[in-house]
């Protein structure tokens, strides 16, 4: 947290000076602004994340249970902290592919929608220290820390405190004028702000995103088992993906978006006007084998400053050799595959073989039908 002392000399009015956070936040590029009670009651929330922890559905992320209750009590991890400011920015790129053409088309890698433009994490930490250093100049030093996604932070559950949105039945956050293609950021403060109130759920009956998921890693409403998300396989599974899903993830190389696809609040997503966030390199729109051949070098080079790059090469390989093995049978894929058999790499070499075995069934599977 910047550690300063607060000049409330400055201040005569907490409820003005609230007003004119959401203002600059708006002129910022933000979507919305909200603030959170740093001590509302979280014990729900607190609960519910320590029994999806003991079920292991967080999988090999155990940076989901090294801080406790830092994560639901922001005085823990920032102490003094009074409010949380939450904030979203919408990021559904203009002229883009369609998802579902591409996904039904398994010959093109899909790549969820948030990740086709550049790193939001750096983007969305930048414009909060700006809002930081709007707040600075007019009230006078305070204590701050801002968040993307980046600390022990349950940034939905804020945002639903805030008054940003409602927590759907993916677990996601749904807002009524901007539905779910938006990230999140959150500002820590030691500022007595007045507090947004929290919005209802608008969700009902509908099941649409249960139903969708390729996984079936959305296990009831509210409850995602990671170790069946396609968006945790892609992403945050370093090691190799289980074979009985491997079928499933179908062309979907770096995430899943199918859960926020079908979701009818989305008909109200807003394309973003954030030009880091347009699509680069035609990565909405381009088949496995073409990124499949990309050396490590030109990996690095068109994935600068995109969050894509996180996951490294060898795993960029493995998520395309899944999508290859998945894909309907060509000469091309098989070649492709082949020539990556002797890989450096016991993942990605384990994989390919894999996709090859795949391939080899439906050429065979071919044979016996035309006979």
């Amino acid at each position: 947290m910047q550690v300063n002392t607060i000049n409330t000399k400055k201040i005569s009015d907490f409820a003005v000076l609230a007003t004119a956070i959401k203002a600059w936040g708006k002129e910022l590029g933000f979507h919305d602004v909200r603030i959170a009670d740093a001590q509302a009651d979280m014990s729900a929330v607190e609960s519910g994340l320590f029994r999806w922890l003991e079920q292991g559905c967080h999988g090999t992320m155990d940076y989901m249970a090294k801080h406790g209750t830092k994560r639901t009590r922001p005085a823990e991890l920032e102490p003094g902290t009074q409010r949380v400011i939450s904030v979203c920015i919408n990021y559904a790129p203009p002229a883009v592919k369609s998802s579902w053409e591409v996904i039904h088309d398994g010959n093109r890698a899909f790549i969820s929608r948030y990740a086709l433009g550049r790193d939001y994490h750096k983007v969305i930490r930048a414009r909060l220290q700006k809002l930081a250093d709007k707040i600075t100049e007019a009230a006078g030093p305070f204590n701050y820390r801002v968040f993307s996604d980046s600390a022990p932070v349950m940034e939905v559950a804020w945002a639903q405190k805030s008054g940003l949105g409602w927590r759907g039945k993916h677990t996601l956050l749904l807002n009524r004028q901007a539905g779910s293609m938006f990230f999140l950021g959150e500002m820590y403060v030691d500022l007595p702000l007045p507090v947004d109130e929290e919005t209802a759920s608008y969700c009902g009956s509908c099941t649409r995103c249960i139903d969708i998921c390729p996984t079936r890693a959305i296990i009831g409403p509210y409850q995602v088992d990671a170790r069946r998300c396609i968006s945790y396989l892609t992403i945050e599974l370093k090691d190799s993906i289980p074979e009985p899903l491997r079928p499933l993830i179908g062309n979907r190389i770096y995430g899943c978006d199918d859960c926020q696809l079908v979701c009818p609040w989305n008909k109200y997503a807003k394309i973003t006007q954030e030009n880091d966030f347009h699509v680069r390199n035609g990565l909405d729109d381009v088949s496995l084998v073409e990124l499949f051949g990309w050396d490590q070098a030109t990996f690095e080079t068109k994935l600068a400053g995109s969050a894509i790059r996180r996951i490294g090469y060898q795993q960029w390989l493995r998520n395309i050799a899944v999508g290859l093995g998945n894909a309907p049978y060509s000469a091309e894929i098989v070649s492709a595959l082949q020539a990556r058999a002797d890989d450096p790499s016991d993942m990605v070499r384990e994989h390919v073989q894999w996709a090859l075995q795949q391939q080899h069934q439906k050429t065979t599977a071919i044979r016996e039908s035309s006979t």
